[in-house]
Order: structure tokens, then C-alpha cells, then sequence
């Protein structure tokens, strides 16, 4: 096989790596969100989440993870929007923005 087909097969690798771990990470983000919600009596609104930023960060451990920021919005009365934020690290939860107090889950 020519290098340039063992590329572009070794790059479709990688794109399909990461659409998968966004997928995951999403996942979490929208799991923790919808239990920190349901714990202080809040509405999820649109029942999703969407991303905000996309950086590389460090773990605890030293390796290298994507560290995503996803914003979501919900209603304490039924009747308005407020803006809030997670960020995982890797797959984990490290801090959860909800105005006006702020969760860190380090």
C-alpha cells in the first residue's frame, strides 16, 4: 500500500478516535448536569448541552486530555433562562458553573 493510502487511512482513524470521545465526553457532561439539576431543584432545559470550548490539558496523572467546556441552560422558575457551564477533563467532571454559585469537582 502506498504511504499517502496508509495517511489517509491512519487520519480517518484518528477523526473517528475523536468523534467517538467527544460523543463520551458529551455524555458525561450532560449526565452530570442533569443529576446537579435534579439535586437542586433546577429544569434542564433542552435537555442537552453544547460545546463551548475545546483546549489539551493535563490529568492528574500527567497524560494529556482534551479539556471541553459545555454550556447548558436552565430555569429555577419555570418561567426564564440562565446559562451554565461544565468542564470535563478527559471524561471526568472537574467543575460545574451554575449562576450564580459555582461547583468545582476536583
Amino acid at each position: 500500500m502506498p504511504s499517502t493510502e496508509l495517511t489517509f487511512l491512519a487520519l480517518i482513524a484518528v477523526a473517528v478516535w475523536f468523534w467517538i470521545d467527544t460523543l463520551r465526553a458529551r455524555e458525561a457532561g450532560i449526565a452530570a448536569v442533569r443529576q446537579a439539576c435534579q439535586a437542586a431543584g433546577l429544569q434542564l432545559l433542552d435537555d442537552t448541552v453544547a460545546t463551548a470550548s475545546l483546549r489539551v490539558g493535563r490529568q492528574d496523572n500527567g497524560h494529556v486530555a482534551f479539556r471541553r467546556v459545555y454550556a447548558f441552560e436552565y430555569s429555577d422558575t419555570g418561567n426564564n433562562r440562565r446559562s451554565g457551564s461544565v468542564t470535563l477533563l478527559g471524561q471526568r467532571v472537574v467543575l460545574m458553573s451554575i449562576s450564580p454559585e459555582q461547583v468545582e469537582l476536583v
